[in-house]
């Protein structure tokens, strides 16, 4: 059997101008997985990352644990998150409300913990009309992916990498809550309103393993924080 052992980003930096980069915390947690998994003589025979910058920067901090001395990991578009800033801004613009230009994934909610939980219950409803396909982008939003869009690019990645590596490859994978939670339903066959849901419950720098052959696939760990679960750690469990 061969196994695809995936990551969750470290932290971002919601609420900045740019999200779509890794927190001083967030690439901390990324270090703290990699000398963990050292420290057990872990090893990996491939890497593969998204084209994001989180995605980038978490892959990088794990590159030491990959076999033959890779340089830089193997980006794969397919695996991409969706676009969050698409979803919330085409959602407000049809309940008559604009977001500032230069608005990033929670930057504008992002100043004090009410105005995050409120951010929050924005893109809980933002998510709920984009999986029921009634957000309906205009000419000016063109990074907007629909529900069925994204998860078909995201399977097409899963079966493109399960090709090319078997025979007991060990593959890691550094992407972004959202293509986890599709592996999860690829493997568990749950609907599609229990993705997002499972998308909330990814944890920064978690791991997740799945197991793959003989025309089987199967679950063996999920939203796993081994290296966080020490005293005095507390601060580097986080969720976005």
């Amino acid at each position: 059997m061969s196994e695809l052992v995936f990551v969750r980003h470290g932290q971002a930096s919601f609420g900045q101008k740019s999200y779509d980069k890794l927190s001083e915390l967030g690439i901390e947690q990324a270090r703290i997985l990699a000398q963990h998994w050292q420290a057990l003589g872990e090893e990996f025979d491939h890497i593969y990352a998204g084209s994001l910058l989180r995605q980038q920067e978490t892959a990088r901090e794990l590159l030491p644990l990959v076999k033959n001395n890779v340089s830089a990991p193997e980006t794969h578009e397919g695996l991409n998150e969706y676009s969050g800033d698409a979803i919330v801004k085409i959602h407000l613009r049809d309940q008559g409300e604009e977001l500032q230009s230069d608005f990033e994934f929670g930057g504008t909610f992002a100043n004090n913990e009410d105005e995050k939980r409120s951010f929050q219950s924005v893109f809980e409803e933002a998510t709920d009309r984009w999986l029921n396909d009634e957000l309906e982008p205009s000419e000016t939003e063109p990074h907007f992916e629909s529900w069925n869009e994204f998860k078909s690019r995201v399977f097409a990645a899963f079966d493109d990498i399960m090709a090319r590596h078997s025979g007991g490859s060990r593959v890691l994978v550094a992407t972004s809550g959202g293509v986890i939670a599709l592996a999860l339903q690829r493997v568990l066959q749950f609907p599609d309103e229990q993705v997002i849901r499972t998308n909330w419950m990814v944890h920064n720098s978690s791991v997740t393993r799945i197991r793959y052959g003989s025309g089987k696939i199967s679950l063996t760990q999920f939203n796993s924080l081994p290296h966080l679960e020490k005293e005095g750690m507390q601060e580097f469990v986080t969720y976005r």
